[in-house]
């Protein structure tokens, strides 16, 4: 099951001069094991970086229009996630096209993997590495008849991904 994340967004706390700390963890104590922060906030928190490593969190950062900021803090131990129907992983064959998709900006990396899929026959495999877990990829895999497989590198800041091409269900 894909990483869910909770928004908290700290910038009309800040606006009104309110500490959004608290609220922070607040939000971060309800999280669950799969469950992670998407926080919104006017400026890079770095020092919430290494509070939310020691609470056992990595993080992805995202400079918005504006200069505002998405920071997504999603657990260390996530582990592996996968589509709801994925079949045994030992009969899936050797990846057949590997894509390194970490400098492009979304969504150029959903396009290109679903435009590298469509030329891909049944049941071969493709790799990828992104910037960012592709959280609207996920749906759009599975609704095309696809399975998919990824976890985040050791350091949080690359989403793997392998995707077994299934047949169009569109």
């Amino acid at each position: 099951m894909p990483l869910t994340y909770t928004e908290l967004d700290v910038r009309p706390l800040l606006a009104a001069g309110v500490e959004p700390f608290i609220a922070i963890m607040t939000a971060v104590d309800k999280l669950g094991p799969t469950e992670g922060l998407r926080l919104l906030a006017p400026f890079k928190p770095q020092p919430l970086f290494t509070v939310m490593e020691r609470k056992g969190y990595l993080h992805e950062i995202v400079e918005l229009a504006g200069g505002d900021y998405e920071v997504r803090f999603f657990p260390k131990d996530a582990g592996v996630l996968a589509s709801d129907n994925v079949d045994d992983l030992a009969t899936w064959p050797e990846p057949v096209v590997d894509l390194d998709l970490t400098d492009l900006d979304p969504p150029q990396p959903m396009m290109e993997i679903l435009e590298t899929l469509e030329a891909l026959p049944a049941g071969n495999v493709l790799f990828a590495v992104l910037a960012r877990e592709p959280l609207l990829l996920f749906p759009e895999l599975v609704r095309r008849g696809h399975q998919w497989v990824g976890n985040h590198d050791k350091t949080g800041s690359a989403f793997r991904i392998m995707i077994r091409r299934g047949e169009v269900t569109q």
